[in-house]
């Protein structure tokens, strides 16, 4: 199938590593031109380095997310590099761990700035020109924090489920300009993120890494962990036009761990 996606411009956060560092090599080996950002100026460089060699059109650029002048520059010099925006990938590292009585105000307004209004920002950056072209796609990444409470991520599965409400709110206004807003929920997939908290979860429980990731594993249908390109082609499906009809959704890439109906 083709995606239609040779020459699209697409900027994708948090990108060095991880869930974001996947989509932007499925995105430039759909052919898109691709704007990669990390607060990590040495890591970002690497990555887009990386994806470059492999043939893909690729602009890396350092920038921290939870701060508005820096999503600013970014998008700046994505045009400038590239021309507008087509898609954008909402995306950021995860915020601390540990229990709601563990931080004070300063830590959540961290967290709100990191994962809330991180994608506010950069939606209200990009959408404009969207609008004014009347097409583009948006993907905003959130957890399963937003179905089910995590143990020791108070901070994610309070304000996660904020990102989800924006992304159905935002699909709601912006339909009218031809936009697509979708909202994409990652499970348990392999990444240096999960097993940062695989080795969280040992230490509380007691036990090995390795009976840890046992555990885990136990409680998905599939039996295993995905794998970041398969979340990553999941969402490179989403943000393309063989999905146009898809807008407001919630897509689930969890191996079946989640255990609601919705």
């Amino acid at each position: 199938m083709d995606l239609g996606l040779k020459g699209k411009v697409a900027m994708v956060a948090g990108a060095s590593r991880g869930l974001g560092f996947a989509i932007a090599k499925v995105l430039a080996g759909e052919g898109a031109l691709v704007s990669m950002a990390s607060r990590d100026a040495s890591a970002i460089k690497k990555a887009s380095e990386q994806i470059a060699r492999d043939g893909g059109a690729v602009f890396g650029f350092a920038a921290d997310v939870s701060s508005a002048e820096a999503i600013t520059s970014w998008h700046q010099a994505t045009v400038k590099q590239f021309g507008e925006v087509d898609l954008l990938v909402t995306n950021s590292g995860g915020p601390p761990a540990g229990t709601v009585l563990a931080f004070d105000d300063a830590a959540w307004l961290r967290a709100f700035e990191l994962l809330v209004l991180s994608a506010v920002r950069m939606v209200r950056a990009v959408v404009p020109s969207m609008i004014a072209r009347k097409t583009g796609s948006v993907a905003m990444l959130t957890s399963t924090s937003v179905k089910e409470p995590i143990p020791i991520l108070a901070l994610s599965t309070v304000l996660r489920p904020c990102v989800a409400a924006l992304a159905k709110t935002l699909a709601n206004e912006l339909a009218g300009q031809g936009i697509r807003v979708n909202h994409v929920i990652p499970g348990r997939i392999a990444t240096d993120r999960l097993l940062e908290l695989d080795e969280i979860g040992s230490k509380k429980a007691g036990i090995s890494l390795e009976e840890q990731q046992k555990r885990v594993i136990a409680t998905i249908p599939f039996g295993r962990y995905g794998q970041p390109e398969e979340f990553a082609r999941a969402v490179v499906f989403l943000l393309s036009g063989a999905a146009g009809y898809v807008t407001g959704a919630t897509l689930q890439v969890d191996g079946g761990q989640v255990r609601s109906v919705l």
